[in-house]
């Protein structure tokens, strides 16, 4: 019998060690500091909104100051959003799969990235939940301290006329029906006789009245000739002396152009407040976005070392 000169030796390797983790993200601990930190949020800014609306009320909303309701929002949106994904990042780092094939300072960098991913998936659920009409009940405090400010502008935003039109009241109309009301009598006199019209007559002059002074708001002030018309159709309508009818028509523009001016004022602030709050806010999403890759490397930090919070959690 011939015996072979040779052996050959077969070694057989577990090739499973060297690809257990094929890929160094780890979605489902991301997807469970997601739902922490938007639920989180939610609660903190539920809860704010709660104590916002117990302290303001609308019969005090002309002493409310924008400032500090601002500092107060700004603070406490920055409070919840840092909290909430250093949470939720800490809880991504601490149940992270973590590959042993990395130096430790590897290891604390793909926590921390797990926190930003936990961050940015955060920041994506809050925004749907916003489009889809959830998050206007987190903005009432605004809406309340922003009632006594809406009210003027509603004059000429253009925004408010699909209101207006709907609610049937036009604030145009207040100005146009004070061009043709009677002059009240004085003391021992008898009021001016006041021509009766049919109410086709009396519509056409208080419309085209309106359409001269919504042009003359449009084109930013409503020219001689105009005045010297409806001074005279003011005159015919309601029995008073050119004199006085110019006088109130010049009365009546002027109070049209404070109403313009306020507004604009109004639109002014609310466009340096929308500006201010975008910057606010721009500025705590970073905040929050290193707080939740700190937190991140804290929790793989503690998933490392095994760390035992036994005043927190204790068995019983």
């Amino acid at each position: 019998m011939t015996m072979p000169s040779t052996i050959d030796t077969v070694v057989v390797t577990d090739g499973t060690s060297a690809t257990e983790h094929r890929a160094y993200v780890d979605w489902p601990a991301i997807f469970a500091g997601i739902v922490v930190a938007a639920a989180i949020a939610l609660v903190m800014l539920t809860f704010g909104s709660a104590i916002g609306l117990s302290f303001a009320n609308f019969h005090g909303a002309t002493g409310v100051s924008p400032i500090w309701v601002a500092i107060a929002a700004a603070t406490w949106l920055l409070w919840v959003e840092v909290s909430s994904m250093m949470a939720g990042g800490y809880l991504a780092g601490r149940l992270r799969r973590r590959a042993h094939d990395a130096t430790e300072h590897e290891s604390d960098v793909r926590d921390g990235a797990h926190g930003l991913i936990v961050w940015g998936g955060a920041l994506i659920i809050g925004a749907m939940v916003a489009i889809s009409g959830v998050g206007a009940a987190v903005g009432a405090i605004g809406n309340m301290a922003g009632t006594a400010t809406t009210a003027a502008a509603t004059a000429s935003a253009p925004a408010a006329g699909a209101a207006v039109q709907k609610s049937g009241f036009d604030p145009a109309a207040y100005f146009t029906d004070s061009l043709f009301r009677a002059p009240a009598p004085t003391a021992g006199a008898t009021a001016p006789a006041v021509p009766v019209a049919t109410p086709a007559t009396n519509a056409d002059a208080t419309a085209e009245a309106g359409r001269i002074l919504a042009n003359g708001a449009v084109n930013g002030s409503v020219s001689e000739e105009d005045k010297t018309y409806l001074a005279q159709l003011v005159s015919t309508r309601t029995g008073i002396s050119a004199d006085d009818a110019k006088k109130r028509v010049d009365a009546v523009i002027a109070n049209v152009d404070a109403a313009k001016a306020k507004a604009a004022d109004v639109a002014e602030t609310a466009r340096k407040t929308g500006v201010l709050a975008a910057f606010l806010t721009a500025a705590s999403l970073l905040v929050a976005a290193a707080g939740a890759y700190w937190a991140a490397m804290q929790g793989g930090n503690h998933r490392d070392k095994q760390t035992v919070f036994n005043d927190w959690f204790k068995r019983y």
